[in-house]
């Protein structure tokens, strides 16, 4: 392909790539603000052009030809470098400006995140931020976000990851339930009281401890299950049972005495704990309302 070439169909490459990351036709062309029959042809100039098929196509499932795969990973790295490029004016300011964009899980947005933003933006006028409170993990170079911060033990591969805080799980009840019920001294205890779990994923009523080599399952069951960290803390200062939540969720009534701590030599350990890290694409132009936004919650959010 010539090099003129290239540049008439540097169009229809960025389509390519959207629709291989997205699945399906329809739903680049939603990230494109284009109707899917428009990204489809698109793509059938780019594979004319190249002189090879991209894409198998079905009436269910789009798959990638071994061409398709390799244009693809070429194409991701092609829009990354444009992606960069056009930051680099940014870079050159001095001052911070313009939109941040940075998601969150919905416990840790509310609790942790929303005021150190907002104290962010106090001292940086200038910098607009665009908080998106979500559970499901996030690709930052797919969504178009700057910043992710995820709970995980494994950080993505390809991002860069700053620790901000360990989170851990508490296992609580009210002092009332503890005081007309069987004490709880072993995890496997839990099994005969009344257990409020998160309930998004099948094995969440089976609860995990650790306590040095010592590692226990045990499977619970309640009358209340709801995925709410706040909900579930208030049903269990209700007297509903014992249920887990974030200690940075439990910290005011833990202190009040409404609820109490038990297990503490066990740590709960599941698939919503862990180091909270700021995650964040790898580049040389790091732009001046990020690096400032970066600086800001890994001070702010340190444990206390």
């Amino acid at each position: 392909m010539r090099t003129n070439d290239f540049l008439d169909v540097v169009h229809e490459l960025v389509a390519f790539v959207r629709v291989a990351e997205a699945g399906s036709f329809s739903a680049a062309a939603r990230l494109h603000g284009l109707t899917p029959s428009a990204v489809s042809r698109q793509v059938a100039r780019l594979e004319k052009a190249m002189g090879v098929a991209l894409l198998q196509r079905t009436t269910r499932q789009l798959r990638l030809t071994e061409a398709g795969l390799e244009v693809l990973e070429r194409g991701r790295e092609m829009v990354a470098a444009a992606q960069a490029t056009m930051r680099v004016a940014e870079g050159h300011m001095d001052t911070p400006k313009g939109l941040v964009r940075i998601s969150a899980p919905k416990a840790v947005s509310r609790h942790l995140l929303h005021q150190p933003l907002l104290d962010f933006m106090q001292r940086y006028p200038d910098v607009d931020v665009h908080l998106l409170v979500v559970d499901r993990l996030v690709d930052p170079l797919r969504e178009g976000v700057d910043l992710v911060v995820r709970l995980t033990d494994n950080p993505s591969p390809g991002l860069v990851a700053r620790a901000l805080r360990p989170v851990r799980q508490l296992v609580l009840a009210s002092p009332a339930y503890v005081a007309a019920h069987t004490r709880i001294q072993t995890p496997e205890d839990l099994i005969a009281h009344s257990c409020i779990s998160l309930g998004e994923q099948e094995h969440d009523n089976r609860w995990r401890f650790v306590r040095g080599d010592d590692a226990v399952e045990v499977t619970v069951a309640g009358r209340y299950t709801v995925n709410h960290s706040e909900m579930r803390l208030e049903a269990i200062e209700a007297g509903l049972g014992v249920g887990c939540v974030p200690e940075f969720v439990a910290r005011d009534a833990l202190a009040a005495g409404r609820v109490l701590r038990l297990l503490p030599e066990w740590v709960y350990n599941n698939d919503y704990q862990g180091t909270m890290y700021l995650l964040f694409s790898a580049s040389r132009y790091t732009t001046p309302k990020v690096r400032v936004l970066i600086d800001h919650l890994v001070a702010a959010l340190q444990p206390e």
